[in-house]
């Protein structure tokens, strides 16, 4: 039962994508009384609806994290329906750069909503949590966030390396320390995973690359993120805070 989530109040940004389908599926099987929360409302509901008919609790919610109010109106609304928040994933993210040469407003917008926004919305829970000294915070990071690009996974093919998504998980895992040792003292733990590749349709050429530079010969799925985000959320991790755990197949073990 320590791996439980049963009757925690759990709040996942994004939920539609392709990490947080498979998140939201695996946090509301694990008992989670779940939030999901994005600006496209209404592919949240569509997933909502898919995990309620299998009896599960969850709903969503409106957020646009690159803006604060929007940030505190979600936190005071689950606070006034709920009573508490019991965890936070940090999941959504925005990806307006294509390419190292875009324009620079879309770093400055991808910073808006990924940095910025990440920090508002964790220092926002993590106060909330803090006020009843339990909670645990979880950061979607990247392998990217760790490693430089491997631009021979990519010769060839039409396919880049983006450098927002670089910088901004790499803080992210800094930032997870940062937190963890502001709140470990007022009862709230934070943590971040970081995923390698997933597969999303991505030219067989690069699969077959990517594959062969992890040591389980195979790229993610969205079965494969959840168990380690549950785990971090649930009473098992319950000394567990300040860590980033790869989630990457060995690809950063290499």
């Amino acid at each position: 039962m320590n791996f439980s989530l049963a009757d925690k109040i759990i709040l996942l940004t994004g939920g539609a994508g392709l990490y947080g389908r498979g998140l939201a599926a695996s946090l509301a099987a694990a008992g989670a009384n779940l939030v999901l929360a994005s600006r496209d409302v209404a592919a949240l509901e569509k997933v909502a609806a898919e995990e309620r008919a299998l009896g599960r609790r969850v709903q969503a919610r409106a957020l646009d994290q690159a803006d604060e109010a929007s940030i505190l109106r979600l936190r005071d609304g689950m606070l006034a329906e709920f009573g508490r928040v019991d965890g936070l994933v940090n999941n959504a993210v925005s990806r307006p750069m294509k390419s190292p040469d875009a324009p620079l407003a879309d770093w400055a917008a991808s910073m808006q909503t990924n940095s910025t926004g990440l920090f508002a919305i964790t220092r926002a829970f993590a106060e909330a949590m803090a006020g009843r000294a339990s909670g645990g915070i979880v950061n979607i990071g990247s392998i990217q966030g760790m490693v430089g690009p491997d631009y021979s996974l990519y010769e060839g093919l039409d396919m880049d390396a983006i450098p927002d998504y670089f910088f901004h998980k790499a803080g992210m895992v800094n930032l997870t320390r940062f937190f963890a040792a502001r709140y470990g003292p007022r009862g709230v733990r934070v943590n971040c995973v970081s995923p390698g590749g997933f597969f999303s349709g991505q030219d067989p050429v690069f699969v077959q690359r990517y594959s062969q530079a992890t040591f389980l010969r195979r790229m993610a799925d969205k079965q494969d993120l959840g168990g380690p985000v549950v785990f971090l959320l649930s009473d098992a991790a319950r000394y567990v805070t300040g860590v980033n755990l790869p989630v990457d197949g060995g690809y950063t073990a290499r």
